[in-house]
């Protein structure tokens, strides 16, 4: 059969048999994505970002390379898949209209946009700054529908899901359970004589065991001098006594990540210098959680949080950000992108918002450590997700 009959197949036997909310979930979201196209004079949003077509519609999968589209207006939604994401397509979402398009065709998306586009629609906002967007489409959407204005969106769908419900919230709950878990397995593994990879082979059982989906990034293990390094990753290097394992891991419950970073020292007593830094860690997260509250702007807390990290300034790399948004994503990162603490940030904290704190300090070719927590915004001001035991043993 083709896809359009194993559209059909599906259809009648597992429709949205896994999509992670009910249908009010998904009706709110949409009506609040209308009423800020309404007032953005948007006649339709062309949505590219898996987070953001999960958000709508509960998506999900984890070929995040091929063409899929959401278009939004005041009457319809239409979510287009390759014809390899049609099961996909069927058990996560609920969604009326479901069209495909061959896998190997990616010429053929084209038409079904413009139909749905050209009725009516004025103004399309897009994100012009996500990669998923295709350029090749996008510029052969502008050259058939001349008389549409194709506009960046100005991060309309991030400014909603900022905010997290009560049900997107308990996912983060279960995530924090599940990474902790993880990490906990992965400690007890820290000796000198095993590689980083050993390491992160047993924190990956643990999430897997504990629940966790595929995640959005795979457990991070770095060891010794590699730990100076930024973004660095496990690669059979041995752990020698003394040095700093550090650890990031986030495990993935119906997509969402509350991610934590630990540092443990291998097989010996942390030295003094060490303790320092890792204290500064520590003061930096205590001074966030005091100024994270709503009302506050991000900036604000960055810069309270810039005084704490003021005696270790001179003598670490930090990247700058304190804290980014988490909620639903997929590959390569669990990064929500809506929301940066970091000088420039004119945003104010809300309820809802969940924030990682990823203080990670640096000392160039010698070793980092890092710890973090994952933090929900609460009326009464932060309330950690994570449990950080804040020990380097």
């Amino acid at each position: 059969m083709d896809f359009n009959a194993y559209q059909k197949a599906l259809s009648s036997q597992l429709r949205g048999l896994e999509c992670p909310f009910p249908e009010q979930e998904f009706t709110e979201r949409l009506s609040r994505v209308r009423d800020r196209m309404a007032r953005e004079e948007f006649g339709a949003l062309l949505l590219t970002d898996p987070s953001d077509i999960f958000y709508l519609t509960g998506y999900s999968t984890f070929e995040v390379s091929v063409h899929v589209a959401l278009v939004v207006t005041q009457e319809d939604v239409l979510l287009q898949v390759p014809s390899i994401e049609m099961g996909p397509a069927m058990i996560t979402t609920r969604v009326a209209r479901v069209i495909g398009y061959r896998w190997e065709g990616i010429g053929e998306v084209l038409e079904p946009l413009i139909q749905v586009l050209n009725d009516g629609v004025e103004t399309v906002g897009i994100d012009a700054w996500h990669g998923s967007l295709r350029q090749g489409v996008l510029e052969g959407l502008k050259a058939r529908m001349a008389g549409v204005r194709f506009l960046n969106n100005g991060g309309l769908l991030k400014q909603i899901r900022i905010v997290k419900s009560d049900a997107e919230i308990g996912f983060l709950r279960e995530s924090a359970r599940i990474t902790s878990e993880g990490l906990q397995a992965a400690v007890a593994a820290i000796r000198p004589g095993v590689t980083d990879n050993d390491i992160a082979a047993e924190g990956a059982r643990a999430l897997l065991a504990a629940g966790s989906e595929f995640m959005s990034m795979q457990p991070i293990v770095v060891t010794g001098r590699r730990s100076s390094v930024i973004h660095c990753n496990h690669k059979r290097t041995l752990v020698q006594k003394g040095d700093p394992v550090f650890l990031e891991f986030g495990s993935a419950w119906n997509r969402y990540t509350a991610p934590m970073m630990q540092t443990v020292i291998a097989g010996a007593e942390p030295s003094a210098e060490m303790r320092r830094v890792h204290d500064g860690c520590r003061r930096i997260i205590d001074t966030l959680l005091a100024s994270v509250r709503p009302g506050v702007t991000f900036d604000q807390a960055a810069h309270d949080a810039e005084k704490s990290l003021q005696p270790l300034a001179g003598k670490v790399f930090f990247s700058g950000v304190f804290g980014y948004t988490v909620g639903a994503q997929f590959p390569p990162s669990w990064v929500e992108g809506s929301g940066f603490i970091a000088r420039g940030g004119n945003m104010e904290f809300r309820p809802g918002m969940v924030f990682h704190l990823p203080i990670c300090l640096r000392i160039p070719g010698q070793w980092g450590i890092g710890c973090s927590e994952t933090i929900l915004v609460t009326e009464g001001g932060a309330e950690p997700m994570t449990d950080n035991p804040w020990s380097l043993g």
